[in-house]
């Protein structure tokens, strides 16, 4: 879900009349923990019937991949030009705050070398694709969203990997170069792909558009019921642990990124931006190269990812909207005050 509405302007609120495109979008990503938690359940409950969908994960998120890259338009690249330093600053948070707070839980909770891989890869992983519709409903800068998470994602085949190697390089061994390779061709390959059929044809993709946030649903869906499948037994034995520290990587994501930006004094919605951006990671690509390069139980924290961000990142609107609210009031009573006392 890489483009939930179009903007005026870069920066600029969505205009008036919201496309179906938008409407799609929005819909998508409120029933989206729901499709998640079952396929998470199918996976758990039938895992002999499903774990032959293991073979096919990758293909799944190059479907994600090349959806996103019909979503993409010019536009959004030529923000890296017209306002470079908020994107920089957000790109650097997602591959250095992420990484770091992974490897801290890691230490914290003294988690075994498979479930510590996994949760590195998550941290390593490039911003979530269902950010930018997060970043919408928290009535942050959608522009700069979905420039943030294009670059990031484009930049994945290098620093994922290398990421991986040097913070997890010492509890599994891991191979860098093939993580790599798997990442240009489920990723690279798959959204320049897309961005070539929307220049090529333009008319057709706009009436597809509405229909791109469920493919990226169903794929990331089918991602989890493969990976939960490989590794049922381990969630009854590890399931809680997990999904503690999973919480506290969402959620210091969100935390840090947002201070990250009022630190380098950006405006509120760019720092929400940032908050959204850094916190919500690629859980379906971590997914899938962790079953591919190390286990199925390397991958069931980037699947319990894949359920929490996507409902702490409902929350988390929901309160920067009230925040929103609130502030509008306020500003409203100043400006009566004001005009009474005139």
């Amino acid at each position: 879900m890489a483009e939930p509405v179009k903007t005026e302007q870069p920066g600029q609120p969505p205009a008036a009349g919201r496309s179906s495109e938008d409407r799609s979008a929005r819909i998508a990503v409120t029933v989206f923990p729901v499709i998640i938690i079952a396929a998470f359940l199918i996976g758990f409950l039938f895992p002999t019937q499903t774990a032959p969908l293991a073979q096919y994960t990758s293909i799944a998120l190059g479907v994600i991949m090349f959806a996103m890259g019909i979503t993409l338009t010019i536009p959004d690249f030529a923000l890296v030009i017209k306002r470079p330093l908020p994107i920089l600053l957000g790109v650097i948070a997602q591959y250095v705050l992420m990484p770091a707070v992974a490897v801290a839980l890691v230490f914290v909770f003294q988690l075994p070398p498979e479930l510590a891989v996994g949760v590195i890869l998550v941290g390593c992983a490039p911003g979530g694709t269902s950010s930018n519709v997060i970043t919408y409903l928290a009535k942050g800068d959608v522009a700069l969203s979905v420039t943030m998470t294009s670059v990031s994602t484009l930049l994945a085949p290098i620093f994922t990997p290398l990421l991986t190697l040097w913070l997890a390089g010492t509890l599994l061994p891991v191979d860098a170069g093939s993580m790599a390779m798997s990442i240009v061709q489920m990723v690279l390959i798959p959204i320049v792909a897309g961005l070539l059929v929307r220049w090529l044809l333009r008319s057709w993709v706009e009436k597809v558009l509405p229909l791109l946030p469920w493919v990226s649903v169903l794929g990331i869906s089918y991602v989890v019921i493969a990976v939960v499948s490989g590794s049922a037994d381990r969630i009854v034995e590890a399931g809680l642990l997990v999904l503690a520290v999973v919480i506290l990587h969402n959620g210091l994501g969100y935390l840090l990124g947002y201070f990250a930006a009022r630190v380098f004094k950006y405006p509120e919605r760019v720092a929400r931006t940032t908050s959204v951006e850094v916190g919500m990671q690629n859980s379906g690509l971590a997914a899938t190269l962790a079953a591919a390069h190390f286990s199925p139980v390397a991958a069931l924290p980037a699947a319990v990812f894949s359920v929490w961000h996507n409902i702490s990142g409902g929350l988390l609107a929901l309160f920067f909207r009230y925040r929103s609210a609130r502030q509008e009031k306020h500003d409203l009573e100043v400006q009566k005050a004001h005009s009474n006392a005139q």
